[in-house]
C-alpha cells in the first residue's frame, strides 16, 4: 500500500476543522431545534412533532418585542456610525507614513479589553458626569466593540485599490474627492457592506456592555438573560432561533456577494 506524502497531515487538519466547526455550530443548531418543540421542556422534538406555535406566540411577548425593537435601533445606529468611523480610520491609516503601527493598535485596542471592564468603566464615567443610562450610552459601548472589527474588514477591502489607479486618475486631473468617489468607493463597497452587517450583528448580540449601560430600556440579550434566570419560556428559544436564522442568512448573503464580486473582477 502506497501512502501519499502529506495525506496524514491533511486528514488531521480536516478532522480538526470539522471538530471545531461542530463545536461552534452545535449549540445554536440545538437551540434552533428546541424552538420547534411543542413541549414546555427543552429538548429536540421528533420530526412529526415539529411546530411553529412558539414562533406564533412571539407576538404576545410584549417585553421581548419591545427589547427586539430597541436592539434593532441600537444595532442600526451602531452599524452606521461604526462603518463611517472605521472608513475614516482606514483612510487615515493609508495616508500615514509614520506612526502607522501606533494608529493601527490604537484603533484595535478596544477589541482586547474585556467587555465587563469596558461596560463597568463606561458606566462609572457616565454616572460621574451625571448622564443617565439610555440607548445612547449603549451605542457608545457597542461602538467600542464593533469599530475594531469594522476597521479590519474595511482595511482589508482596500487591497482592491491599486496605487496605479489613483495615480492614473491624478494624471487625468481628478481631485482627491473624485478619486475617492469614482475609484476607491466602488472598489471597497463590498467591504463597507460587510463591515456594516458585521457591526450590526455584533451590536444586536452584545450582552456584557449593554448590561451595564442599558438602563431602563433593556436590549434583547439582557431581557433574554433575565427571562432565562426567571424560568425559561419556550418563546425565548423561538426568538433566539429566529435571530440565528436571520444572522445566518445575512452572513451567507455577504459571502455570496463577495464571491460574485471576485468573479466579476477576474
Amino acid at each position: 500500500m502506497i501512502v501519499r506524502e502529506g495525506t496524514n497531515p491533511r486528514i488531521i487538519i480536516w478532522a480538526l476543522t470539522i471538530f471545531g466547526l461542530a463545536a461552534i455550530y452545535a449549540p445554536p443548531l440545538y437551540l434552533l431545534g428546541v424552538s420547534f418543540n411543542p413541549s414546555l421542556q427543552p429538548g429536540l422534538p421528533h420530526f412529526s412533532d415539529l411546530t411553529l406555535k412558539w414562533y406564533m406566540a412571539l407576538g404576545g411577548e410584549n417585553a421581548l418585542v419591545a427589547a427586539l425593537v430597541q436592539s434593532l435601533i441600537i444595532a442600526l445606529a451602531t452599524a452606521v456610525i461604526a462603518t463611517a468611523l472605521s472608513l475614516g480610520a482606514a483612510l487615515a491609516y493609508r495616508e500615514l507614513h509614520r506612526g502607522r503601527s501606533i494608529w493601527f493598535l490604537t484603533v484595535l485596542l478596544p477589541m482586547f479589553v474585556p467587555g465587563v471592564i469596558q461596560g463597568l468603566a463606561l458606566s462609572t464615567v457616565i454616572s460621574r458626569i451625571g448622564m443617565k443610562a439610555s440607548a445612547l450610552t449603549v451605542i457608545a459601548g457597542h461602538l467600542l466593540w464593533a469599530m475594531p472589527f469594522a476597521f479590519i474588514v474595511i482595511l482589508t477591502s482596500f487591497a482592491a485599490v491599486k496605487r496605479t489607479y489613483l495615480m492614473a486618475a491624478d494624471d487625468l486631473g481628478a481631485s482627491r474627492f473624485r478619486q475617492f468617489y469614482d475609484i476607491t468607493l466602488p472598489l471597497i463597497r463590498p467591504g463597507l457592506i460587510s463591515a456594516f452587517i458585521f457591526s450590526f450583528l455584533l451590536s444586536l448580540n452584545e450582552f456584557t456592555r449593554a448590561f451595564y449601560l442599558a438602563g431602563r430600556q433593556n436590549t434583547l440579550p439582557v431581557v433574554l438573560f433575565g427571562k432565562m434566570n426567571a424560568g425559561a419560556s419556550p418563546t425565548i428559544y423561538a426568538m433566539s432561533g429566529a435571530i440565528f436564522l436571520v444572522s445566518s442568512v445575512c452572513v451567507v448573503a455577504v459571502a455570496l456577494r463577495s464571491l460574485l464580486m471576485q468573479r466579476r473582477v477576474r
